[in-house]
C-alpha cells in the first residue's frame, strides 16, 4: 500500500473517532440485531448483510460526517484550542495539520449531498426505512454543528434534537427493516441505549466546560449551563439526569424482561456511582470514568440484545 493511501487512511481513521461510534451507534445496532440472530427465523446471510450495511451507514454519518462538521465548527469558535484534548476536544486533525478546517467543511457538504441523494434513490425503490435513516443521520450532523441551528451550542437542544433521534433510529433500524415493523423490545433497547449514550456524552463535555464557555460564540452545552447557573458541582447533573431516565426504563421492561431490567439497573447504578464520585476538575479522572461508562454502555447494549 502506497504512503499516500496510508496517509489518507490514517487521517480518516483519526477523524472517525471509532471508539465513540462503536460505543454509541454500533453498540445499539448490535442490541437490535442480536435477537434477530438468536430468536427469529431470519436468514443469517441477510442479517449479516444488514448488520454490515447499518454499521457502514453509522460510521459514515456518525463518524465522518458528524465529526467533520463538529471539528470545523469547534475550530472556528475556538473551543478545541482550549480543550484539554483527552477524549474530548475533537479529533485533532486540524490542530495536527492533517486536514484543514475548510477541507473538513467541504467533505461534510459533499458527503451530505451524496447521502441525501442516496436517500432519494432508496425512497424511489421503496426502501423507505433506509431513506429515513440516512436523512435523520444528515439532519443530526448538520443541526448539531452548523449555523444557524448549531444545537450543540445550546443547552439540551444538541442532545435531544440531534443526538437522541439519530441514535434512537439507528437503534431500532435493524429490527424495523428485517421484520417490517418495530417490536416493543426493539424500541425498548433503542431508547435505553440512546439515553445511556446521552449520559456518557454529558460526561464527555465536562473536561471541556471552561473551553466551551470561552468559545466565540460560547458553546453552552447542558454541562456549561448547569455549571454557570448552579455551580461547578452541578456539572455532573446532566449525566445523572440521563442515567436516572435510563434506569427508570427498567420499569417498562418489567417482569416480561426481568433479566434485561436487572442488568440495566446494575449497569446504570455503577455509572451513577462513578458520576457522583468523580472530581469534575480532574480531567484525567473524568476521562477514565468516561471510558468505563463507554464499556458499560456497550455491555448494556449486548445484554439487552440477549435478554428479550
Amino acid at each position: 500500500m502506497s504512503n499516500k493511501v496510508m496517509s489518507i487512511f490514517h487521517k480518516g481513521w483519526k477523524l472517525l473517532r471509532a471508539m465513540a461510534v462503536i460505543s454509541s451507534s454500533a453498540a445499539t445496532i448490535v442490541s437490535a440485531m442480536l435477537p434477530l440472530f438468536l430468536y427469529y427465523p431470519v436468514s443469517t446471510g441477510y442479517a449479516v448483510s444488514l448488520f454490515i450495511i447499518l454499521n457502514l451507514a453509522a460510521f459514515t454519518m456518525h463518524g465522518v460526517l458528524t465529526h467533520a462538521f463538529n471539528d470545523y465548527t469547534d475550530y472556528r469558535s475556538g473551543t478545541d484550542q482550549y480543550s484539554p484534548a483527552m477524549l474530548s476536544g475533537g479529533s485533532r486533525v486540524i490542530q495536527e495539520e492533517m486536514i484543514s478546517h475548510l477541507t473538513l467543511l467541504l467533505i461534510g457538504k459533499w458527503l451530505s449531498i451524496i447521502l441525501v441523494g442516496l436517500a432519494g434513490i432508496l425512497a424511489v425503490f421503496g426502501l423507505f426505512e433506509m431513506a429515513v435513516l440516512l436523512l435523520i443521520g444528515v439532519w443530526a450532523a448538520v443541526s448539531y454543528s452548523l449555523p444557524p441551528l448549531r444545537f450543540s451550542y445550546r443547552p439540551f437542544l444538541g442532545e435531544w434534537l440531534s443526538l437522541f433521534p439519530s441514535i434512537l433510529f439507528v437503534g431500532f433500524a435493524g429490527a424495523w427493516i428485517a421484520l417490517d415493523h418495530i417490536p416493543v423490545w426493539a424500541m425498548q433497547n433503542a431508547l435505553i441505549n440512546a439515553l445511556f449514550c446521552l449520559a456518557w456524552v454529558m460526561v464527555h463535555h465536562i473536561p471541556d466546560l471552561e473551553a466551551d464557555h470561552r468559545a466565540v460564540p460560547a458553546k453552552r452545552t447542558s454541562v456549561v449551563w448547569f455549571t454557570y447557573t448552579f455551580g461547578l458541582y452541578y456539572a455532573r447533573f446532566p449525566a445523572l439526569l440521563y442515567l436516572i431516565m435510563t434506569g427508570l426504563c427498567a420499569f417498562w421492561l418489567g417482569f416480561d424482561r426481568l433479566w434485561a431490567a436487572g442488568g440495566v439497573v446494575v449497569f446504570v447504578s455503577i455509572a451513577v456511582f462513578l458520576v457522583l464520585k468523580m472530581n469534575v476538575t480532574d480531567h484525567e479522572q473524568v476521562t477514565s470514568y468516561e471510558k468505563i461508562m463507554l464499556i458499560l454502555a456497550m455491555i448494556t447494549a449486548v445484554w439487552l440484545g440477549v435478554f428479550i
